[in-house]
């Protein structure tokens, strides 16, 4: 039976920290990012692909998609999931899938967002976004590599 071996909110997607450390710190063998812009962009998916290590496989879904398809079974895949912001964590948990956590990665600065902390930026929807997911009983952490101690992100939004 697959198993998600992370969630993960980096705003970059697929980049050197995902498929350095976190993909040999979780053994994940199958990446599945969830957000809407990129599932409709053909290029940004080609791109996605090419910027995965052969042998891991990977799968764009919209925010729609992504609770039929983390409901299937994928055998003994290990599931990495990124998505850009917590709003999508929060739709696949509403929607039934099962997170136990999700991991803050890379949330940069815009103007909607203010520091939140250290160099993740958050807006106060996404602080509210946070907190639902907390209130429905995911461990919501802010690591940026597995080699970094996790912070609660519980006690930020204190």
């Amino acid at each position: 039976m697959s198993k998600i071996v992370l969630a993960r909110v980096d705003d970059r997607l697929i980049h050197g920290q995902v498929m350095t450390a976190w993909l040999q710190y979780t053994e994940g063998n199958h990446i599945v990012i969830v957000d809407d812009a990129t599932a409709k962009d053909d290029f940004l998916k080609s791109i996605m692909s090419m910027s995965v290590p052969q042998g891991i496989k990977l799968d764009v879904l919209s925010v729609a998609e992504g609770p039929d398809f983390l409901k299937a079974d994928h055998g003994n895949d290990k599931l990495l999931l990124l998505a850009k912001t917590p709003k999508a964590y929060l739709d696949l948990v509403d929607a039934g899938v099962s997170l136990d956590k999700v991991v803050i990665g890379g949330m940069g600065a815009n103007p909607q967002r203010k520091k939140f902390y250290k160099n993740i930026s958050a807006s106060d929807d996404e602080k509210a976004i946070m907190q639902k997911l907390i209130d429905t009983g995911v461990d919501v952490k802010i690591q940026i590599v597995p080699s970094d101690g996790a912070t609660d992100v519980k006690n930020l939004l204190k």
